[in-house]
């Protein structure tokens, strides 16, 4: 299926929405360590409810470990400077999506890691600064599951 990945989460209920959105598409999520909050914080099970039982977790320490794990796979940064409008790419089983933090988006040296083409974005108007980040992975978690038709597979 896909990926979605978490670069240093630090809001609890946005991460909570993001492990019920996996839990219900079948996508697995990769949390990149700091975390802004322990993993049994109140916020972020009262907004993942029952789901955290059905989502396939992963933390990483760093990076580098979230992606040895990710290593076959295409990863996508998502970012407001990105390059490639998210519904114009031709999304494959098995992409990963790479969101930032919520106050700070993704590092320079980081976002600059990926090739103009892996880096995409989602339409705002031009006063915008950005978008809830739970929001941002619904929209392209869909874009991506749709295009596969909606085919569950593990």
């Amino acid at each position: 299926m896909f990926n979605i990945v978490l670069f240093q989460p630090e809001i609890p209920p946005n991460t909570g929405n993001i492990i019920r959105l996996c839990a219900n598409t079948g996508m697995q999520l990769h949390l990149i360590k700091p975390l802004g909050f322990p993993l049994k914080d109140k916020q972020l099970l009262r907004a993942g409810l029952d789901y955290h039982e059905f989502a396939t977790i992963n933390v990483h320490e760093n990076w580098q470990s979230c992606c040895a794990t990710l290593q076959n796979n295409r990863i996508f940064a998502v970012t407001t400077k990105g390059t490639q409008r998210y519904d114009y790419i031709d999304y494959k089983k098995g992409d990963s999506f790479l969101f930032g933090a919520e106050t700070s988006g993704l590092p320079l040296h980081l976002l600059e890691s990926f090739s103009v083409d892996q880096r995409i974005y989602i339409p705002m108007v031009t006063t915008s600064r950005s978008l809830n980040l739970s929001n941002s992975v619904a929209v392209i978690a869909y874009e991506a599951w749709r295009q596969i038709d909606f085919i569950f597979t593990e």
